[in-house]
């Protein structure tokens, strides 16, 4: 979907939050590449959780409607790539942002995610404008950023790509991940 077309939505549409969303996680893909330090580990801290919640949140509530309006075939591509995503994340989560090893699988990253982004938003997002209204996206957009208040800011790759492992776990896992990053954020 284009970002024009995603202009001329409510600002609390699902969709325009997700393109939102979609930017600035390009953009962050970005500072952690061109920056070193401190400041790389800070930039890539926020991208893993906006990945985190972002991806969550979509399984949580866009992928039911998703299911429906743009078919099973979408959903289960969707939640395939989103399942590998997690995988890679969680292994660079675990490296120093400082060593080549991660540079080099943080680009294939960004190439996997960017592809990801522009696959929803080519076969799933339309489908979602044609075949819900105006109000159900505001819904679902409040709904969106309810679950991501609750999601989890660490990747686990067991949960997913599956709309089910992320309502059992994703609430739980969600307390663990935000108790250790507050804790985290006050340790020298």
């Amino acid at each position: 979907m284009a970002r024009r077309e995603a202009a001329r939505l409510d600002e609390g549409d699902v969709i325009a939050v997700l393109l939102r969303q979609h930017a600035r996680v390009k953009d962050l893909f970005d500072d952690v590449a061109s920056a070193t330090g401190e400041h790389k580990q800070q930039a890539f801290d926020e991208l893993r959780a906006l990945l985190a919640v972002h991806e969550t949140a979509e399984e949580m509530v866009l992928r039911p409607i998703s299911e429906r309006v743009a078919g099973k075939a979408v959903v289960d591509a969707r939640n395939a790539e989103e399942a590998r995503a997690n995988e890679v994340l969680a292994a660079l989560e675990d490296l120093d942002v400082a060593s080549p090893d991660f540079d080099e699988q943080l680009e294939d990253f960004r190439q996997a995610v960017v592809a990801h982004a522009e696959a929803e938003e080519r076969e799933e997002f339309p489908a979602v404008v044609d075949g819900c209204d105006d109000t159900e996206r505001l819904q679902l957009g409040r709904a969106l950023r309810a679950a991501e208040a609750v999601a989890p800011t660490h990747p686990h790759p067991s949960t997913a790509g599956s709309t089910v492992k992320q309502w059992a776990v994703g609430p739980a896992a969600s307390l663990v991940d935000r108790t250790r990053d507050a804790i985290r954020s006050v340790l020298p």
